[in-house]
């Protein structure tokens, strides 16, 4: 039987491109090449899909600086004819990438390209991508446009999920707790002193009102990784607030001021990799801070999650009691079937002293490493790294 040709997408424009090439590696490196023929298809931070570039495989977050997709002198455009569906992936020449006038600098050419030759037929798609841009629904709409298939959750969902605001909305009217919070325009907050200071008045009365217990976290509604997130503690202080407002909105116009929750948090790993089948959720597990250590007040943001290998360990299953666990697998199945989730998804709760669950987020393509929560929690239930994408990729091949 012939293989399965499979392209691997990663990179992207959004903030987590080099998140998303980490998890790449780690698809690449385990992927079984016995069964599927894969394709290595990057997309460089200014949009631009390549083949021939670097190869993510030697990729790791150990090395000097940050993995990024750039344009070699191998690299060759990829191009796609819509109209072609899963036989419209061609190549173009490396000249298409690149223009002597402008030096390296990569620009993007839509006439006059040299010879384009064909990629041959796709089978499915694995878009390993992170953030916008490729985790909010685009990637997918361009995919079922071209009725190919591809793993992960429908456009729907992708976007429901990379909006926070839009995640709490539809929990909420299913029932499912989530923790308290207002949605702030930024947009809305003047360039000039005094015009901030009044919307800054503003905002903290909607906190107010709202009866929002500090501290509180700050968030871009559309980000991930933690980027652009901030902890403020004093209330009324609209200094403070402001700042944390300003930051998320380098990231997101749309920023989400959230009650910090007193709770452990406990993430679940959800996969219906075909939607013949039925919802099945991994043992819990929980990220524990080990600088918590030193400073009760440090939170899980971008160093704990990527750079520091000291700041945090996975525990899985979680330490907490066995009818706890199986509370936050069902509220884990719950939420990904009120969002219509499809492939995979990781659903992060939040578990109070006393056994309540509610749901802080769901991640539509979670990091995909070996070491992340996603894969070291269904390694725990019994399913390996490579045979969780051999299931994903061939429960949409059906």
């Amino acid at each position: 039987m012939p293989k399965k040709r499979i392209v691997v997408l990663y990179g992207g424009r959004a903030d987590e491109h080099p998140i998303s090439c980490i998890s790449a590696s780690g698809v690449l490196n385990a992927i079984d090449t016995d069964r599927f023929d894969v394709v290595t298809v990057g997309i460089t931070r200014s949009g631009q899909w390549i083949v021939d570039g670097d190869d993510p495989r030697a990729w790791s977050l150990g090395g000097d600086g940050l993995p990024s997709v750039e344009i070699t002198e191998q690299a060759r455009p990829v191009l796609l004819d819509v109209a072609r569906g899963a036989d419209g992936f061609m190549i173009g020449d490396h000249d298409d990438l690149t223009d002597a006038n402008v030096s390296d600098e990569t620009v993007a050419t839509s006439s006059g390209c040299g010879e384009v030759t064909s990629l041959g037929h796709v089978d499915a798609v694995f878009p390993v991508l992170h953030g916008p841009y490729g985790e909010d629904g685009t990637v997918q709409g361009l995919l079922e446009m071209m009725d190919v298939p591809y793993v992960g959750c429908g456009v729907f969902a992708s976007a429901a999920c990379m909006d926070k605001h839009f995640t709490k909305v539809l929990l909420q009217a299913s029932g499912i707790p989530v923790a308290p919070w207002i949605t702030v325009d930024t947009r809305t907050i003047p360039e000039d002193e005094e015009g901030r200071r009044s919307r800054g008045d503003e905002i903290l009365l909607k906190l107010q009102n709202a009866d929002l217990r500090y501290p509180l976290f700050v968030k871009p509604s559309r980000a991930g990784s933690s980027f652009g997130v901030t902890k403020i503690e004093h209330d009324g202080d609209r200094d403070e607030l402001l700042a944390a407002l300003l930051e998320a909105s380098s990231h997101d116009w749309k920023v989400l001021v959230e009650e910090g929750i007193q709770a452990r948090e406990i993430e679940c790993a959800v996969l219906r990799a075909s939607e013949r089948d039925q919802v099945a959720t991994s043992l819990p597990g929980e990220v524990v801070l080990d600088s918590r250590e030193q400073n009760d007040e440090s939170f899980y943001d971008f160093d704990s999650k990527y750079m520091d290998a000291e700041a945090s360990h996975v525990e899985v299953p979680a330490h907490i009691p066995e009818s706890t666990l199986q509370r936050v697998r069902e509220i884990a199945a719950t939420a990904f079937a009120a969002v219509d989730g499809q492939g995979l998804s990781r659903v992060d709760t939040f578990v109070s002293e006393d056994g309540e669950v509610m749901v802080n987020e769901i991640n539509t393509m979670p990091g995909f490493t070996p070491i992340s929560m996603y894969a070291k929690a269904w390694e725990a239930s019994g399913v390996s790294y490579t045979e969780l994408i051999t299931r994903l990729i061939e429960g949409v091949l059906r």
